[in-house]
């Protein structure tokens, strides 16, 4: 006789990566962070910062994996003991919805402006071929792009006309992002606001601001207000954020009404264990109701999506 299984929590925001894609391995770092790394003067910041995930302050750090295939063992281990259905982007997104078909939704493909980008045709045929099921995640922001750059706006169109859901990062990027060879990373791209025109030639478009535009709060929140078909993903700042200052974001986000439009997401890339820190800082929210919680948990995500009631029932092991 088979357990009921746990209540399903469904990821917006994961990434199958290799296991040496931020560095070689073991890289670590001590959740929540509480205080950044500060360069000695006259230290370039990429050794300062790889100086801190090689050598992370705390008692308890989380290690990344050594191996591609422990990174994908490990992370699948927690959706399959958590019950996770994650959207899942990198480059080993195949491998692993090929181990796990039930608990992977292949995002992407990997996207660019410039030379080498992925044809218009080429992106279509990715999406009627159901070898994506959602265009993310988007990174324009890291090559100082705005998503409404004109450029964009022919995959928009195409992501439109097949109602295929968009993943866009607007927000937090690498820590002194510009100078880790970042060259196009700005601050200012932080800003939700980018999004308006872009929504506004495409208004059927189903779109999500991963890292919920973190900390341009009041950008995010006209946005929201602005245009009801925005959805908004917490990767990363659920976990690096102090829960304080998580807590804070998030609240005010959910008591301006917003609450229905938010969606869990963990922003794994090598540090499986974040996941369970991101799940557990929405669980100890005391601001949030349980009906609250299985909402950013599951119940927006689903309806996001557009997940029926048989792929509902099978979540929850009816």
């Amino acid at each position: 006789m088979s357990s009921t299984p746990p209540l399903p929590i469904i990821d917006m925001h994961l990434h199958a990566t290799r296991a040496d894609s931020e560095g070689p391995p073991p890289l670590g770092f001590c959740p929540p962070i509480t205080d950044f790394p500060v360069p000695e003067t006259g230290q370039a910041w990429g050794a300062t910062f790889m100086n801190w995930l090689r050598h992370p302050p705390g008692a308890n750090p989380i290690w990344s994996p050594m191996t591609d295939d422990e990174l994908m063992d490990q992370t699948l281990a927690i959706l399959e003991r958590r019950n996770i259905i994650a959207v899942t982007s990198g480059s080993q997104v195949h491998q692993w919805k090929a181990a796990a078909p039930n608990r992977i939704i292949p995002a992407g493909p990997n996207f660019w402006i410039g030379e080498g980008m992925p044809t218009v045709d080429t992106v279509r045929a990715g999406f009627e071929s159901g070898q994506y099921a959602v265009f993310g995640e988007v990174g324009l922001q890291y090559q100082g792009i705005e998503p409404d750059d004109p450029r964009f706006d022919p995959y928009l169109t195409v992501a439109e006309e097949l109602d295929i859901p968009v993943w866009i990062h607007i927000g937090t990027g690498p820590l002194g992002a510009p100078y880790l060879g970042i060259a196009g990373y700005r601050a200012r791209l932080h800003s939700p606001l980018g999004v308006e025109e872009a929504l506004i030639r495409h208004p059927r478009l189903r779109l999500y601001i991963a890292h919920a535009g973190w900390p341009m709060l009041d950008d995010l929140l006209a946005v929201l207000y602005t245009h009801p078909q925005v959805y908004v993903d917490v990767g990363i700042i659920c976990y690096i954020l102090p829960p304080k200052a998580f807590h804070r974001y998030l609240e005010r986000i959910v008591e301006c009404g917003f609450g229905k439009r938010v969606m869990f997401g963990s922003d794994q890339m090598i540090w499986p264990g974040a996941i369970e820190c991101g799940i557990n800082a929405i669980e100890t929210a005391d601001f949030l109701t349980e009906n609250q919680k299985r909402d950013i948990l599951y119940h927006n995500a689903a309806r996001f999506l557009r997940f029926n009631s048989e792929q509902i029932a099978r979540h929850h092991g009816y």
